[in-house]
């Protein structure tokens, strides 16, 4: 059995929506022997008969070596290199179901960008509750990864994170490309955080641009986001400089700014008026930052963070908040210094 200290050689990518095509795509194409876990049978069979899937990404031609599979034993049989690829709320249930199969010393790596609802947790502890192993068995890829541009081939840069370098390093070689630079950081707290709270600020952001308000106000909900995350990353331990980095500033400029993103999409759509309902229905991919927004709340209200940003998010995607009340809310908040709480 292969030890999670030497070189990764098989992976195996639970969740076959975009992000975990994409990446099993990305570990493939770098030579990784990869492995596609896919709820529906009639997807599994077209990434393993035609390689595409049409569902997710259609057009997209995908390697040749990439395998897929419904059987769940079938995919981790041998596997170093087990990746977590589903909606955030999700994660528990589904890898309860999974866990049987975990071979020994297989690294879990999770490319979710969600705060499980109910435990205020982030992906990596809901992993090493559930799977029952050291977080030094655990890993985090985020950063500025619109799918998009990705499957195009277009230059990208992302963050491996894990607190064991040797497992962090193994993994930035299992998917490292001429097009896909992944940088190593130890400080997976701050990465998650970047992944999940930024969600959270795309939907603010969207809302303003469904309004029709300008580049002021993007400007500042960004920046003001920035500080939200890192206030909270703070109360939380992390790094700050992570904040700075890829996986902080780089993914909320990704996921603000561009019409690629579900979260922002879906928050341009709140913002020109339609109801949650009539938005949810014209969303055909989980945009996480809509349930995720309200345990990111949680979580800052239980170490006394100040996000108001957050805040009015919350009121406005599950409390018939409007989105001008939400404006003015923000607006007439009392004067502060600007960094104020870090």
């Amino acid at each position: 059995m292969t030890s999670y200290g030497e070189k990764m050689t098989k992976a195996a990518v639970f969740g076959s929506g975009s992000w975990g095509t994409t990446f099993a795509m990305i570990l493939a194409e770098a030579g990784t022997q990869t492995i596609l876990w896919g709820r529906r049978a009639e997807v599994v069979e077209a990434i393993d008969r035609r390689h595409e899937n049409p569902d997710y990404l259609p057009g997209v031609r995908l390697p040749d070596g990439l395998r897929a599979t419904t059987d769940p034993a079938e995919a981790m049989d041998g596997a170093d290199l087990v990746v977590l690829a589903v909606p955030a709320q999700t994660l528990r249930g589904n890898l309860a179901r999974w866990v049987p199969y975990l071979p020994d010393h297989a690294v879990l790596v999770s490319l979710m960008k969600g705060i499980e609802q109910g435990t205020c947790k982030r992906m990596s502890e809901v992993i090493c509750e559930v799977a029952e192993v050291p977080l030094e068995r655990v890993a985090v890829v985020s950063g500025p990864n619109l799918v998009g541009e990705l499957v195009q081939r277009q230059p990208a840069a992302t963050v491996v994170a894990s607190v064991d370098p040797v497992v962090a390093k193994r993994l930035q070689e299992a998917c490292h490309l001429p097009w896909f630079r992944p940088y190593t950081n130890p400080d997976v707290i701050g990465v998650e955080l970047g992944g999940a709270v930024k969600n959270v600020i795309a939907l603010a952001v969207g809302v303003a641009v469904g309004m029709g308000l300008g580049n002021n106000v993007a400007a500042t909900l960004m920046t003001r986001g920035l500080a939200e995350i890192s206030r909270l990353g703070a109360a939380l331990g992390a790094d700050p400089h992570t904040f700075a980095g890829l996986a902080g500033m780089g993914d909320l400029i990704a996921t603000c700014t561009s019409p690629l993103s579900r979260n922002r999409t879906f928050g341009e759509n709140l913002g020109r008026g339609m109801t949650l309902e009539e938005v949810v229905a014209v969303t055909k991919q989980t945009a996480e930052g809509v349930k995720s927004c309200e345990s990111v709340l949680e979580l800052a209200r239980k170490h006394g963070v100040e996000m108001p940003i957050t805040e009015v998010v919350v009121g406005v995607v599950h409390d018939g908040l409007s989105p001008r009340e939400a404006a003015m809310l923000l607006m007439s908040r009392t004067p502060k210094p600007e960094r104020y709480g870090l």
